[in-house]
């Protein structure tokens, strides 16, 4: 994804926030203090998912991370900014009109969600893969591994087959980077 690329999808999640709610506008982190480095839609095979996905992760940090593009006043705020952008994400992907991608995402965030509450590791690998197969299946017995066997390595191994080691690498890391 090329800057330009990126700075317009990062303009976009921050702008929609904003025109939505004072409250978003309020934690909208400055110009220059934002890091909008995308993590999973290099992943992606099909770029029409990219805002969704980056929209999408933006929420998820502000529930389990450092948000990339917000600071709330309080853990209340972000919450709430959290759960808004995972509604805008999942929206943006069911306007591509896949509703594989719809589900994989639903599932995404469930599996994360449980795996965040047990304690497991495995919720980026988790995000690689699900970005990597987005909307074409088979993630089904990779994520069975990490909801049942308390396994990511499937779920990892299925992100690097499909989008290569060193792109998965990237996105680990930056994931890892950002969570608390």
């Amino acid at each position: 994804m090329s800057a330009v690329a990126s700075d317009a999808l990062f303009d976009a999640i921050a702008e929609g926030a904003a025109r939505e709610s004072t409250l978003w506008a309020e934690a909208l982190l400055g110009p220059a203090t934002r890091e909008p480095l995308p993590v999973f839609s290099p992943l992606l095979s099909e770029p029409r998912f990219a805002l969704g996905i980056e929209t999408i992760y933006e929420g998820y940090l502000l529930h389990y991370g450092r948000a990339r593009l917000f600071a709330p006043a309080d853990d209340d705020i972000a919450l709430l900014l959290g759960d808004a952008l995972l509604a805008h994400g999942l929206v943006r992907i069911a306007e591509t009109g896949s509703t594989t991608a719809v589900g994989d995402v639903a599932a995404l965030l469930s599996l994360c969600a449980q795996a965040r509450a047990d304690g497991l590791d495995g919720d980026g690998a988790a995000w690689a893969a699900t970005a990597a197969l987005l909307g074409r299946g088979g993630l089904d017995v990779a994520r069975s591994s990490l909801r049942d066997e308390r396994d990511h390595g499937p779920l990892e191994r299925l992100a690097r087959t499909t989008a290569g080691d060193a792109p998965v690498d990237v996105a680990l890391a930056a994931h890892a980077a950002r969570l608390v």
